[in-house]
């Protein structure tokens, strides 16, 4: 008997290591797949190169990161903005490249996205190398992707498609009528009224400050739109402005309106731009060149180093690993612990943060807040380069820079906080759920739970700690910004401004994107202008391999969560105000600003 036993158990516990080991070898499997992958796909690349001069081709209808995602999977996604502007200024320096070919978006773009890539391709163009754009349609009347390639060469635009590029718009989601239907109850504190973010959960209309809000900062985008755009065709801005707005038009009126130059097929556009570039060349995808220009181990040079860090998505506490399925995310700890590690490094000149997000964690933002007063305590200059949207905790994180470069449709300000709860217990009462808390110690301990509204004294220190970060917040951009705590009090009521409003107030120092960011770093180190830099961007990217062994252990506490809350969420009467109650009521005060962008 004695034997059977330990036979049983030998066996079981041979199982189990078995299991374990199965699990690590597969890991590691996957991920060394991963890494063949890559390698394979940079070898194919650097094969299927042409032997002759290259046409570039960069598709905008496929969506893109601001930067390079976290992912293990990152290499298979188009290449991110920032990405696309540092191969660009590399390709303006290799004498095979002779010029691009744009295929336009035809439905619409982020304007701070447009902007940049408009900036990259007009500099590239004066390196002199052609830009010819084209389009399948402008069928977004947003006039975003007309914008981003309004400075091309050449604009080609599909002999049956139409132009009804004619304003721009954006859509705001108010849940206020359906959360009174569905008995939740929407409790928010906003300092100050145009902190809006949360309007979408307690209104059914826009409030007065968050209509002006927005009608201004989408004025000032059209306006700088309509500006470059006339600019680029040799037209008065009213001239130009006359013309989009009267649209829509088909192909040969936009042709004969000259916001066009060429009407015809990819094909005729393809057969243009290798004709234009020469016999024997090319073309070849941004993604084919860019993996090609950058296989094998970076290049280490005794040029001085400025320091690229940065990140995209909202802002939170921790890592900010997002596992399978998840967006992109800035956390504390990774972003602040990126700035300190560019700081000690004694190559490093100057630090350029680039930054895209609308806010998130007041604590996270603070710690980022922090890590940058401590590089320049340390002697390096930090530079911030402001994306599609660096708004609220997008903001904080950046007012302590010793510069801040923003495109001049970037979406800003919004410094304010915004604190508060959906209240579903109504909600799923109704379908016969009951969540009941049960609470030791003090009455505060149950203030952040979704099954009961605030009693009288949780709203009062509540709305104490909400008035305390939000004093900080505004003392801290007037400390970093050195401007009077009163101007930065007139402004910071929660407002959004774009990049050119933000100048105007003292927000922003300069318009520009990364590229002008890059410049002013340089100046900032005292770097000469004919100096070589290196670009080296902070922390290290990881090995396919790296990125997948941390993925996968998330993934697994991920499933386990959503395993305990798939039947809740399955629940198509309360799916809104689950999906209200996870956004609006993590514990602890946010920096949020959720407008959806213009297209």
């Amino acid at each position: 008997m004695k034997q059977f036993w330990i036979t049983l158990f030998g066996s079981i516990l041979g199982v189990v290591i078995g299991a374990i080991l199965t699990g690590v070898l597969f890991v590691v499997l996957i991920g060394a797949l991963i890494a063949s992958a890559v390698d394979g796909a940079r070898s194919e690349a650097a094969s299927r190169m042409p032997a002759g001069d290259l046409v570039l081709e960069i598709d905008l209808r496929a969506p893109r990161l601001d930067q390079r995602g976290r992912s293990p999977f990152a290499f298979a996604d188009p290449l991110s903005l920032t990405d696309i502007v540092a191969t660009l200024e590399r390709a303006s320096r290799d004498d095979r490249v002779k010029g691009l070919l744009v295929r336009a978006n035809e439905f619409g773009m982020a304007p701070g996205q447009a902007e940049e890539m408009r900036a990259a391709f007009a500099r590239f163009s004066e390196s002199g190398r052609f830009v010819i754009a084209h389009a399948q349609g402008f069928e977004g009347t947003g006039i975003t992707n007309y914008f981003a390639v309004s400075g091309a060469d050449e604009i080609w635009l599909q002999d049956t498609a139409t132009f009804s590029a004619t304003g721009l718009a954006t859509e705001t989601l108010f849940l206020g009528g359906l959360f009174e239907q569905f008995d939740a109850v929407p409790e928010f504190l906003q300092f100050y009224e145009y902190k809006n973010a949360a309007n979408t959960y307690t209104e059914r209309d826009f409030t007065e400050a968050h209509r002006e809000a927005t009608l201004s900062y989408l004025t000032s985008i059209f306006d700088t739109a309509i500006a470059a755009s006339a600019e680029s065709r040799g037209m008065q801005a009213a001239q130009m402005e006359s013309l989009i707005t009267s649209g829509p038009y088909n192909a040969e009126a936009a042709l004969v309106a000259g916001l066009v130059d060429m009407l015809g097929q990819p094909a005729a556009a393809r057969m243009a731009a290798l004709e234009r570039a020469g016999d024997g060349s090319g073309l070849v995808e941004i993604e084919q060149y860019h993996r090609q220009q950058t296989q094998g181990p970076a290049r280490r040079t005794n040029d001085p180093v400025i320091a690229i860090v940065g990140g995209q998505g909202p802002i939170v506490t921790g890592s900010g690993d997002a596992g399978f399925g998840g967006g992109e995310m800035i956390g504390g700890d990774f972003l602040a612990d990126a700035i300190d590690e560019a700081a000690d490094s004694d190559s490093v000149r100057a630090i350029v943060m680039r930054i895209d997000s609308p806010g998130g964690s007041a604590i996270a933002s603070d710690q980022v807040w922090d890590a940058v007063v401590r590089a320049r305590q340390a002697g390096k200059p930090v530079v911030v380069s402001m994306g599609s949207v660096a708004a609220s905790g997008g903001y904080y994180v950046a007012a302590p820079a010793d510069l801040i470069v923003a495109n001049a449709t970037t979406i800003t300000g919004s410094i304010g906080v915004l604190a508060g709860k959906v209240v579903i217990a109504g909600t799923l009462d109704r379908v016969g759920v009951n969540i009941e808390p049960l609470a030791v110690g003090g009455e505060y301990v149950t203030a952040y739970s979704g099954q009961q509204t605030w009693t009288e004294s949780q709203r009062e220190a509540y709305t104490a700690m909400a008035e305390g970060i939000y004093a900080d917040f505004t003392g801290k951009v007037a400390e970093g910004r050195q401007l009077p705590l009163d101007q930065v009090q007139e402004v910071a009521r929660g407002r959004v401004w774009t990049g050119a409003q933000a100048l105007e107030l003292g927000l922003v120092d300069r318009i520009g994107g990364l590229h002008e960011a890059i410049d002013a770093a340089r100046e900032l180190a005292g770097i000469e202008t004919d100096q070589a830099v290196s670009l080296r961007t902070f922390p290290r990217q990881p090995t396919p391999l790296e990125a997948f062994q941390r993925l996968f252990g998330i993934s697994a506490e991920g499933a386990q969560a959503a395993a305990r809350l798939g039947v809740l969420m399955d629940l198509p009467e309360i799916a809104a105000a689950i999906e209200a109650r996870q956004e609006a009521s993590r514990p602890g005060v946010r920096l949020q600003a959720v407008d959806p962008l213009p297209r």
